[in-house]
């Protein structure tokens, strides 16, 4: 039996939900229940109809699930896999900035630990980052952890904000140099890229937009080739849902921990029922509430 057909078995068995991210390997994505953003998993997680939920993603993913779904049993099958962004965030640090700016508002990417989202006011993706900060009374915001994110955020707001100095190691290394090879290669092709990207780069795309943005962009676009400045993976669902369309990758941009997830270690978990995410309840309620204010404003882009 190929591993495919066990995992469905088991997913029948134990009433299992598979979320899985953009991001992950074209046969993860395959398995899945649903395939998505940070934000549509978030909300996919908040209202699974399942007793388990196996997340195909890393670390702050699977945690944000259990956030959302307390009383449920939420799986990771590979503890290894790990945001290097979100380990950039110190909830220590993160309350001297607090305590520095008694009057800021703190806008918690998604992309942190549970314990630095419990120090937030709100939280926030890519896709409705502007959204978030724009919504907020304060006119001050520490925002954690990506300086990239925030700096793309501060072209859509007259509020201060105070950036966290972390970045994606995937997204940094979409360089202008390599845009500029593409498009040079591609003259016809429209340029999207991530707001995780650095500000030059940006400035060089015809359009930012979170990975289900880049979707919906090109679902109301007549052009057909696209230069997409976001994990690899990204491509297969584009490709997936666009098949007369051409999507061009940039050379590089590859998220090592993403890969980590495999089909032998999701029926392992699935098996084994493990590993199992646990928190603290009190800081899983600590946490609760900025992911559920997100959920409750939606989609920006």
């Amino acid at each position: 039996m190929q591993p495919q057909e066990r995992i469905a078995e088991l997913k029948k068995e134990r009433n299992a939900v598979i979320l899985a991210h953009n991001y992950q390997q074209p046969e993860i994505q395959e398995i899945a229940d649903f395939v998505g953003d940070s934000l549509g998993l978030a909300v996919q997680a908040s209202k699974a109809d399942a007793d388990i939920i196996v997340f195909c993603g890393v670390d702050f993913m699977a945690e944000s699930a259990k956030i959302l779904n307390p009383d449920k049993i939420v799986l990771h099958p590979e503890t290894k896999a790990c945001c290097p962004m979100a380990a950039m965030c110190e909830p220590s640090g993160v309350r001297m900035l607090k305590k520095d700016f008694p009057r800021a508002s703190v806008v918690a990417y998604v992309n942190t630990s549970a314990e630095c989202k419990a120090e937030a006011d709100i939280c926030c993706t890519s896709s409705n980052a502007v959204k978030v900060v724009n919504s907020l009374d304060s006119d001050l915001i520490i925002f954690i952890p990506d300086e990239n994110l925030a700096n793309y955020v501060q072209r859509f707001t007259d509020k201060d904000i105070i950036p966290w100095p972390g970045y994606c190691p995937t997204h940094e290394s979409i360089s202008l140099k390599k845009i500029e090879k593409l498009k040079e290669e591609h003259p016809k092709a429209v340029v999207l890229v991530h707001p995780e990207c650095r500000p030059e780069v940006i400035d060089a795309a015809d359009a930012a937009r979170s990975t289900e943005g880049m979707l919906n962009y090109i679902r109301e676009s007549d052009k057909d080739e696209f230069i997409i400045g976001t994990e690899q993976d990204m491509i297969y669902r584009l490709s997936k849902e666009f098949p007369d369309k051409r999507f061009i990758e940039v050379p590089g941009a590859v998220c090592p921990t993403m890969k980590l997830i495999t089909l032998d270690n999701v029926l392992a978990a699935l098996e084994s029922l493990s590993p199992e995410v646990n928190l603290p309840p009190e800081l899983m309620e600590k946490a609760q509430a900025p992911l559920e204010r997100m959920i409750a404003l939606g989609r920006g882009d």
